[in-house]
């Protein structure tokens, strides 16, 4: 049975960091392309980050290039989100994902429960 298991979300002042974590099991993670998604209220899911088997290959969604970083430990079947200057709209809930394709382009056929991260401003 997959499991995503997203951690390290919380409550952060604007222009504060914060670095997420989506630990898996079940599932052959070093074969498994990662991304990272988010749903605010009253938005769509918007796209996040995502990062190839090997972590060669990265996308980042447009309201984050140049802020987020995503990477992953494939030894520690972890993959991590590193957040930086955040704004009060990065305000949601932080959902990793799993896919078999490598990519880009990417596709996902799992996802984590969530994290709420909040920026006050």
């Amino acid at each position: 049975q997959v499991q995503l298991v997203e951690s390290g979300g919380g409550l952060v002042q604007a222009g504060g960091s914060l670095r997420l974590s989506c630990a898996a099991s079940g599932l052959t993670f070093s074969r498994y392309a990662m991304g990272w998604f988010r749903l605010a209220p009253g938005k769509e899911r918007e796209f996040v980050a995502a990062i190839s088997w090997s972590g060669g290959n990265t996308l980042y969604g447009d309201s984050v290039k140049g802020r987020f970083l995503i990477s992953r430990g494939n030894a520690k079947d972890t993959a991590y989100l590193e957040m930086n200057s955040l704004k009060p709209e990065d305000t949601a809930v932080y959902y990793c994902a799993a896919g078999r394709r490598d990519g880009p382009p990417f596709a996902y056929d799992y996802f984590g429960q969530g994290t709420q991260v909040t920026v006050s401003s």
